[in-house]
């Protein structure tokens, strides 16, 4: 599964950016995208995650101000991120879990786009 993320940059705190990530593959059933992150010195995290067919999940700490959508026909998710903070700054990592036609499954990872948020 190839990623291609997009939309990442730099917002003020108390600013808005919305990152896509659009997955092309063949062969295999996406049943998993979503979003982690790194910040400098840190582990990766989970931002977000949506199952085909819309069920969400999100990290405790993002809840209310990060909102992540898709479309399954577009293999496609979106990751609405408000009321951004300092602390958000980080490479954000698309991700999307598949499965074989044997029901093997396997994670692949986007490039990472980079969300900075300064004043």
């Amino acid at each position: 599964v190839q990623l291609q993320a997009s939309g990442g940059g730099s917002a003020q705190p108390g600013g808005f950016l919305r990152l896509s990530c659009a997955a092309s593959a063949s062969g295999v059933e996406i049943i998993r995208m979503g979003w982690y992150r790194q910040a400098p010195g840190k582990e990766r995290e989970l931002v977000a995650a949506r199952n085909t067919g819309g069920s969400t999940e999100y990290s405790d700490s993002l809840k209310g101000r990060f909102t992540i959508s898709g479309d399954d026909a577009k293999s496609t998710v979106y990751l609405e991120m408000n009321s951004l903070r300092p602390e958000d700054t980080a490479v954000y990592y698309c991700f999307a879990r598949f499965k074989t036609f044997r029901d093997f499954h396997y994670t692949d990872w986007g490039q990472g786009t980079l969300v900075t948020v300064s004043s």
